[in-house]
């Protein structure tokens, strides 16, 4: 073999030892559906650059499939749920919120979602609990000397296994109910008077109603997180740690937090060094389309294409809606590629076209797309956005009114209402984003700000989950509040120390002020006398 040969291998693993020297093991406490494809992404590029990723899945995960060839590994813990039984939870969860929620009052509302909620997570509780309690599992996870737990905030048990392990915890988050969690455990400082609370379907410019309609959002919010089971979750912490302890002193030690938001679709706000706003960090270009559906879309000429998908956790809708919803389409002059599962509405137009799947991003990122609708989850909004496509908004539940309300206050999307709206409302507002060129060049703009970063946001996602496991921890990133009372928090005892004193000082006055009157009372009564 030449020289040349041998230093160049030479030089590949001395390229490799090195490179390998810095990598880490991450363990991934990872969420469901959406929530699992956009973490998901981060592990691949993880695994890409060297590091040794490891999820902790139970049997029953739906979308965590380790059969599938992966450089992702996979621990598979026992659990008394069937994968049929997790699956029916969720389907249960999303028919409710989707179809049976009081939309009327805001109190039934809000207090149906909270049973919804508090369903889920009971479910989320047991499948921990069925984690921690395995002893062998532990016992091995313990020995593995993981160098960073990364869990989705969605579903709490990362902050218990990142404290069980003495490892730095980090954290991947779209939102949660009432921000209490970035709140509460983040320290995260949200003024209500111009961000809006979550769920409340505001903008950052709100006029006095609106601001005491946002108002009594965050105080409902605020109250509802201490009944979130948190005494449950404290409960079965302490008997975990056998000592007392709080489910938000636990995350409130997270050691950054990534939110999949950026500044094209969030309001702006305070953010702490330890959050970094890493939104479309799934977002790429798109790819060419498979031969049959690229023949249907060019064969749409200048009038383009519509693309339509409500997710992944909707498989299927009432046929009196979809027909609704067909009967739109069959009106437009554009060709429609729709994902759907169920009967085949009887108003189906011959432009539209119905797809058990859909490569979504390859579809927004076609030229011809001219609109798509949605039903308002982060991932499919960032694909839009990146690819620059105006929408129409269909939000069933949990944030999706949310999103499409912050993309209406963008002038990037109209929304219609699933139940209430007819066939005219879903034409009409096709018509409005694909018609109105405000809406192209509003979504051109977000289009713009999104790609016009100094590091791409997987990047970025990757670096600070890289810079945690180098440093052992990012404690110097995390404000003195998490070490502070709520009182001591919003200066409370300061200002009612300095109220005390002013109280003590004004008491001090008038009583010499008194005095002095009695003197100069008991003075002149003298002289009269002389």
């Amino acid at each position: 073999m030449s020289m040349k040969w041998i230093s160049t291998l030479l030089l590949l693993e001395l390229g490799y030892y090195f490179g390998c020297g810095s990598c880490g093991k991450v363990l991934v406490w990872p969420a469901e559906y959406s929530h699992w494809i956009n973490i998901k992404t981060i592990l691949d590029e993880l695994v890409q650059r060297g590091h040794e990723v490891v999820v902790l899945t139970s049997s029953a995960s739906i979308l965590v499939d380790p059969n599938k060839t992966s450089t992702i590994k996979f621990e598979i813990y026992p659990t008394s749920l069937s994968k049929d039984d997790f699956e029916g939870i969720f389907k249960k969860l999303i028919n409710l919120w989707t179809y049976d929620m009081p939309k009327q009052s805001f109190f039934a509302y809000y207090s149906k979602m909270q049973d919804v909620v508090l369903e889920f997570m009971n479910v989320v509780e047991k499948l921990c609990k069925d984690a921690v309690f395995n002893k062998k599992l532990m016992k091995k996870l313990q020995e593995s000397r993981f160098d960073v737990v990364l869990a989705d905030a969605a579903g709490p048990c990362g902050e218990l296994l990142a404290e069980i392990f003495k490892i730095p915890l980090m954290y991947s988050l779209r939102i949660s109910m009432g921000s209490t969690f970035e709140k509460y455990a983040g320290g995260l400082p949200l003024p209500p008077s111009y961000v809006p609370a979550t769920l409340s379907e505001l903008s950052d410019r709100m006029t006095f109603m609106e601001r005491v309609k946002n108002m009594m959002y965050v105080l409902y919010f605020d109250f509802w997180s201490q009944t979130l089971n948190e005494k449950k979750w404290d409960q079965f912490y302490s008997e975990v740690l056998g000592r007392p302890v709080k489910i938000y002193e636990l995350m409130g030690k997270a050691d950054f937090w990534l939110i999949r938001t950026y500044w094209d679709f969030q309001f702006p706000h305070p953010i702490l060094p330890n959050f970094e706003f890493v939104g479309g960090l799934h977002c790429k270009p798109a790819k060419p389309l498979p031969k049959e559906m690229e023949e249907f879309v060019q064969s749409s000429g200048e009038n383009g294409i519509v693309v339509f998908t409500l997710g992944s956790m909707v498989s299927d809708m009432p046929e009196e809606r979809a027909n609704v919803i067909a009967s739109a389409l069959a009106q437009i002059p554009q060709k429609v590629l729709w994902r759907f599962e169920g009967k085949k509405p009887e108003t189906l137009g011959a432009n539209t076209r119905l797809y058990k799947w859909i490569p979504q991003n390859d579809l927004l990122g076609h030229p011809k797309t001219k609109a798509f609708i949605t039903h308002g989850g982060t991932n499919g909004i960032y694909e839009a956005i990146y690819h620059g496509v105006p929408m129409v908004g269909i939000p069933l539940f949990a944030d999706q009114p949310d999103n499409i309300a912050h993309m209406q206050a963008k002038g990037a999307a109209v929304r219609v209402d699933f139940e209430t709206m007819s066939s005219s409302d879903l034409l009409n507002a096709l018509k409005t984003v694909i018609n109105d060129p405000s809406y192209k060049e509003n979504a051109m703009k977000l289009r713009a700000i999104q790609r016009d970063q100094p590091m791409k946001p997987l990047d970025r996602a990757a670096f600070w989950i890289e810079f945690v496991m180098r440093h052992k921890g990012a404690k110097h990133l995390r404000p003195a509040s998490h070490g502070l009372t709520l009182l001591q928090y919003h200066s409370l005892d300061v200002i009612g120390f300095l109220l005390a004193c002013v109280a003590a000082a004004l008491w001090l006055i008038t009583k010499c002020c008194l005095c002095c009157c009695r003197l100069f009372s008991k003075a002149g009564k003298k002289e009269k006398r002389h």
